[in-house]
């Protein structure tokens, strides 16, 4: 039998918070706020945060210190996650800042493990970079470092024009609030997207998607608002996209007349409740024929499709390939 203490600590995330000389503080603060949030909304996962850097204490781009910090240490636990913020760069003949990024990245060379993960914000990518982490990998950085990560990776897959890139066990972002865009999308794959959902609305932040970004979760889609009684009905509908919601029920759930739920749903999710309903069944139909082998009547049923034939023609309006597809390319 699983002792329980075991269980705990397979849900604790050791996240070490690696601040470089000169550290850019929203690239810390901004992205630590939302692993803080997930710790306060749910309690599936815990984030155990650690502060790291060369010494003691840490200069700031805004002139504050940063203070009581943790050494570098000689090895990290199992599942890892290591998070490098951004600093400015050092300016020419200032040596210290530089010789202290090149210790960072000869500890990440080091301590670098299979089953780790890397995140790195904004510049903090080039001291990912002189480790050797992002060869073989997509990864991007701020517009202004897109250059010099070329120079430091050129075995990496550079992205430009990203808000942030994730390949395997590897995340970058272009930094400054991209960063929070970034550990929402990471939120959201440990935890859930509601908790992500939860934690941008509380932080007023939108979820931003573009066609050339890499995708945020499409169980993210349609909450790029603040509006609290629209998230409500949404919460309802993503807990359990098959049920039979009706917008009766909805209305009932967002404490709003029906009429009145309609029109605000258009105007801040962007959808009708109806559509909505209907791509929240087709990413539950995705995640299901991604991770079953059941037909597509069995997937319809559980997915609150009427039949295979409804859940095919919903589907269309989304992909342009047909679920069958769709299970051949993820299998």
């Amino acid at each position: 039998m699983t002792d329980v203490s075991d269980a705990l600590r397979d849900r604790i995330i050791p996240v070490f918070v690696v601040l470089p000389p000169r550290t850019l503080l929203m690239d810390v603060a901004g992205p630590v706020e939302v692993l803080r949030y997930a710790n306060e909304f749910q309690d599936e996962v815990r984030f155990d945060l650690t502060y790291l850097s060369v010494g003691e204490t840490q200069t700031t781009t805004i002139g504050l210190s940063l203070s009581g910090l943790t050494p570098l240490p000689d090895a990290l636990p199992a599942n890892a996650m290591v998070m490098i913020c951004g600093g400015a760069l050092a300016e020419r003949g200032d040596a210290e800042p530089a010789r202290e990024r090149r210790l960072l990245a000869e500890w990440l060379r080091r301590v670098a493990r299979d089953d780790m993960t890397l995140v790195s914000i904004c510049s903090g990518a080039l001291i990912a970079a002189q480790a050797g982490l992002f060869d073989g990998y997509q990864c991007t950085t701020h517009t202004d470092c897109i250059s010099q990560l070329r120079r430091l990776s050129p075995l990496a897959d550079v992205r430009d024009n990203r808000l942030f890139v994730e390949d395997r066990k590897r995340f970058s972002s272009a930094g400054i609030s991209t960063g929070i865009d970034l550990l929402l999308h990471i939120v959201s794959g440990l935890t859930s997207p509601a908790t992500a959902a939860h934690i941008a609305q509380t932080m007023v932040i939108y979820i931003r998607r573009a066609a050339k970004d890499p995708q945020i979760s499409p169980w993210l889609s349609g909450r790029n608002h603040i509006h609290p009684s629209v998230h409500k009905a949404q919460d309802a509908i993503v807990a359990d996209p098959s049920a039979e919601w009706s917008l009766e029920r909805l209305a009932r759930v967002a404490g709003l007349s029906e009429r009145h739920l309609s029109r605000l749903f258009k105007d801040h999710a962007g959808v009708s409740v109806v559509d909505y309903i209907n791509l929240m069944r087709v990413n539950l139909a995705r995640d299901i024929l991604t991770n079953s082998r059941l037909d597509m009547e069995a997937v319809a049923e559980r997915c609150g499709f009427a039949s295979a034939r409804h859940m095919r023609r919903v589907w269309q309006q989304h992909h342009a390939q047909p679920p069958s597809s769709y299970r051949t390319l993820s299998s």
